[in-house]
């Protein structure tokens, strides 16, 4: 049996280890089980978070993005992560997301390809379905606007020219990219 937090020494409680040193001090396994908040009889949030950790299929120790792609059901599997558990996780993934997402407001100018993947690939790199965006630019190659146009399964995305077009010119933008994803080859 694993000891209960009150038992652990105040200094390796994620809480107070938080409070006292600071966010980055924490693993992985701290950081959900303040998530987590409660343990169960036999294990303490640590111990589930370390669980949770378990799911992924991934090398890089440090990487959490895998906790955007397991479902309700699957945290559920786990011994001591209920329905609300698994509904705090997968909302603190979509929080992650949404972080990542490039702010509207910074003047962002595209240079290069390079430029189009440095500001999408942290959205789109771990979608499980194809989508299509247009990022509509100025004559500076200023980005205005990103716009969704199509979401597709695994392996398609159905876009029409109309979708394409429709927005850039509301905008009167002279220049588009057309930008999609390709879940099914992801690895």
């Amino acid at each position: 049996m694993k000891l209960k937090m009150k038992e652990l020494p105040i200094s390796e409680r994620p809480y107070e280890k938080l409070e006292l040193y600071g966010p980055e001090m924490l693993s992985n396994a701290e950081l959900l089980a303040i998530i987590i908040k409660t343990g169960t009889k036999n294990e303490n949030s640590v111990a589930i978070a370390q669980k949770i950790l378990k799911l992924k299929n991934t090398t890089d120790k440090e990487d959490l993005r895998f906790l955007c792609d397991i479902s309700i059901e699957e945290f559920m599997q786990i011994n001591g992560v209920g329905r609300v558990k698994a509904i705090q996780l997968k909302a603190v993934g979509e929080i992650t997301k949404r972080i990542s997402k490039p702010i509207n407001k910074k003047k962002i100018k595209i240079k290069n390809t390079k430029d189009v993947a440095d500001l999408l690939m942290s959205e789109l790199r771990y979608e499980k379905r194809e989508i299509a965006k247009v990022i509509i630019l100025n004559s500076k190659n200023i980005v205005i606007r990103i716009i969704n146009i199509s979401f597709g399964g695994t392996n398609f995305a159905s876009i029409a020219p109309k979708e394409i077009l429709a927005e850039a010119v509301k905008c009167g933008a002279p220049k588009i990219i057309l930008v999609h994803n390709h879940p099914s080859r992801r690895s």
